[in-house]
């Protein structure tokens, strides 16, 4: 596996402050992707024992709140049998710390025999995850006012409530609510 960036205080991509990890790969090639250059599976820089140690020494402050994986395609099945190991390694050394994955695919997707995104260790990756942004980027339904997403198709679900009660479980309203005289000069 390979990674593009990693952000070591970053506030767009979940609640609080944030790690941030860039993974290399990605076949849903949305339509004005922020980071095309991710799509190659070998763009960047090979995510090694290494790379672990260092997001796990960025992680440790208590002001961090968690770790986010983007892409590129976290789920990707390539990306998943190299993220899950790393992932159960913050879950034992951090076990403070939340996980939140943006992916392209929807969760439906990936709990579907035979879909692309669906391999021998989606199951266990889902259970590390505490916040799942699904859904593709749709340009057409992008909406500036929505928190920690690009368009308004994607969802920002309670992986962990979800899976336990088997039912689509969304974080309460994140959303930006913009003032009277913001909403009138639209």
């Amino acid at each position: 596996m390979h990674y593009s960036t990693i952000k070591d205080c970053d506030i767009a991509n979940g609640e609080g402050v944030r790690i941030s990890l860039f993974v290399s790969g990605c076949t849903n090639h949305c339509e004005n992707c922020f980071q095309p250059e991710t799509w190659a599976f070998d763009y960047g820089q090979p995510f090694t024992k290494e790379t672990e140690d260092e997001l796990l020494r960025l992680l440790s402050p208590s002001f961090i709140k968690g770790l986010t994986l983007l892409g590129g395609e976290p789920m990707e099945p390539e990306n998943q049998r190299g993220l899950l190991p790393f992932l159960k390694r913050v879950r034992k050394e951090l076990p403070q710390k939340n996980i939140w994955c943006y992916t392209g695919f929807t969760l439906e997707q990936l709990q579907t025999d035979g879909s692309h995104p669906r391999c021998e260790v989606t199951d266990e990756m889902l259970q590390q995850i505490d916040v799942l942004v699904d859904g593709r980027f749709v340009e057409a339904l992008k909406n500036l006012s929505l928190r920690f997403r690009g368009s308004s198709n994607q969802r920002l679900i309670n992986l962990p409530e979800t899976l336990r009660t088997g039912s689509v479980v969304l974080l309460p309203n994140l959303d930006r609510t913009l003032s009277t005289d913001q909403n009138s000069k639209r």
